[in-house]
């Protein structure tokens, strides 16, 4: 080729004509403020991200060390695998659930390259365009992504301090058939709230009653340090209309993208199909090097020690909200997880308003984008699990002082 042909102009580019479906799938906001927040001058509270100096580092370095100089995983830990998972990481995690009260055998748990495929799994299998989903009012930005995806249609049902309103739901089941209800019980992001005991029972009832599928997203369950663990909706089902998932994600780590489901083999059969065509497997090392932590490491312990931590957190935002927010202000108060939920006074608009709070080195997310239809720009998600308590004063302080003037 001459010298001229090669530094000649490139042609353009071909018009790409992307597919329906992706161009009903949107940017996370949450991914989008995170790139503003990884500034190191800015005091974030906007990524559910857990305290990463609690990650058990040591002990998870030396399960992968052991799994290496393993005569029986260490070549094997870098080999395909199956794509259902590593079975005796399948073994312990229905052990666990075992103990919880939900009895599932090894061959109902599906490993997932974290929770969040497990999303996406249930799309594929379920989901045709047109189908209704039904979600809280607001429900988790991430969720709504995916099912957009699929084209679906979302209806929504109102929530409170105790949850999915099951009145409400079962007023919407006299008029519409949806195919898929999804919901967090346990800490739901982005309020924080819980479900209590008499919705659950009354979810996982109507659910049996109109033949839907619940899809139960339990990534912060174990993280809980007021009040008691409530069963499972999967616990509480013997027809066989719940879907579970859950995570490693928020207690060990959320870099091993460990994630599971959990259900009946005849949805989970498909769903292995499904993950088949998307990745094969998730990660053979980390799976078994998880799997070698788990056999000697104190994970309830473990939960344990983080609970007082993240209680401290927890009411450490709160306290600091009383001290500094403005009249009228408002928020949830979780009994656990990673988050709580804010709204704010004399209708202000939460996505106009971070653009000055990051002035003052300070990040929230805004509200808006959880809402599935009728979007609600007066509020706001807070985190309070990834600072410690003196800059979490510092960062609502300004935060408070951002609100105040804008009033």
């Amino acid at each position: 080729m001459s010298a001229d042909a090669m530094s000649a102009p490139l042609p353009p580019p071909p018009a790409y004509r992307l597919s329906q479906r992706m161009s009903r799938m949107k940017t996370s906001a949450v991914r989008e403020i995170l790139k503003i927040a990884e500034r190191p001058d800015i005091l974030s509270f906007a990524g559910g991200l857990p305290a990463p100096e609690l990650f058990p580092k040591d002990a998870i370095a030396k399960a992968f060390a052991e799994t290496f100089a393993s005569d029986a995983d260490g070549r094997s830990a870098l080999q395909y695998s199956t794509t259902e998972g590593f079975a005796p990481l399948r073994e312990w995690i229905a052990g666990h659930l075992a103990r919880k009260g939900q009895h599932v055998h090894a061959d109902q748990v599906l490993i997932t390259s974290g929770s969040q495929q497990g999303l996406d799994l249930a799309g594929k299998i379920l989901l045709d365009p047109g189908d209704l989903v039904v979600v809280e009012d607001p429900s988790y930005l991430a969720a709504l992504q995916t099912f957009g995806g699929y084209e679906v249609e979302f209806a929504t049902v109102r929530s409170d301090d105790a949850g999915m309103d099951t009145d409400d739901l079962a007023a919407l089941l006299k008029k519409r058939q949806p195919k898929l209800l999804y919901v967090i019980p346990n800490f739901q992001n982005p309020k924080g709230t819980t479900l209590s005991l008499e919705r659950r029972k009354a979810l996982v009832r109507l659910a049996q009653e109109h033949r839907f599928v619940i899809l139960e997203d339990d990534p912060y369950g174990e993280l809980r340090f007021k009040g008691v663990h409530l069963p499972s909706l999967a616990s509480l089902d013997d027809q066989g209309v719940v879907l579970s998932l859950s995570t490693f994600s928020k207690t060990l780590a959320p870099g091993l993208r460990l994630g599971w489901v959990t259900g009946p083999k005849a949805l989970l059969k498909p769903m292995t199909i499904a993950k088949q065509a998307t990745d094969l497997h998730t990660a053979t090392l980390a799976q078994r090097a998880t799997a070698r932590l788990l056999e000697t490491f104190d994970y309830a312990g473990h939960i344990q020690a983080l609970m007082p931590i993240y209680a401290q957190r927890a009411n450490s935002m709160l306290d600091a909200l009383k001290a500094h927010m403005p009249q009228g202000t408002q928020w949830t108060r979780p009994d656990g997880g990673m988050f709580l939920w804010v709204e704010l006074p004399g209708g202000l608009d939460a996505a106009k308003l971070l653009p000055l709070a990051v002035e003052q080195k300070v990040a929230f997310v805004p509200g808006a984008p959880f809402f599935a239809n009728d979007q609600k720009p007066q509020f706001m998600r807070l985190n309070y699990s990834n600072r410690p308590p003196e800059l979490i004063n510092e960062g609502m302080k300004r935060l408070g002082s951002v609100i105040a003037d804008a009033l």
